[in-house]
């Protein structure tokens, strides 16, 4: 697993506009929760999958049960579930969406077979990096210690 070069993950990030959250929980202190409402945030439609809560609402979005019950235009799909669950979502990724250019992994979510088999698809495949992690970093974002990025000096 090679990290992509910071203008692939731009690029992917610049061009997705419809994300279908895999495991997304309805608990606001859950990652999955907070990356899926910054992704909102920012602009992306992001649809919610987990069969737990199928029906109900998260986010604005009715929570799907499988990503054959997304809307068709998904293009990126992005996996909070164990490597071992990764894929039969590939797949069903694969099978469902015409227009799928991403699948993306979560922090410590790899699986090489499935990957390469999205990869053989024409699909880019994001392994173990957290998209909103990504978007601070790349787009300037990120915060250190609550503050900025920039520098503060001080004299005592």
């Amino acid at each position: 697993m090679i990290r992509p070069a910071d203008a692939s993950l731009k690029t992917i990030l610049t061009r997705t506009k419809m994300i279908a959250v895999v495991g997304v929980s309805m608990n606001e202190i859950r990652p999955s929760f907070y990356v899926a409402r910054y992704l909102k945030l920012k602009g992306f439609r992001v649809i919610p999958v987990n069969p737990g809560h199928a029906g109900e609402t998260l986010l604005g979005e009715t929570v799907r049960a499988t990503l054959a019950d997304c809307p068709p235009d998904v293009d990126m799909v992005d996996i909070f579930r164990r490597s071992e669950h990764v894929p039969p979502i590939v797949d069903a990724a694969l099978a469902s969406f015409p227009n799928l250019k991403t699948i993306w992994m979560q922090i410590g979510v790899s699986h090489q077979d499935a990957a390469e088999k999205a990869r053989a698809q024409g699909v880019d495949v994001i392994e173990n990096l957290c998209p909103k992690m990504e978007y601070q970093r790349l787009f300037g974002e990120l915060r250190m210690g609550g503050i900025n990025t920039g520098i503060i000096s001080s004299r005592l």
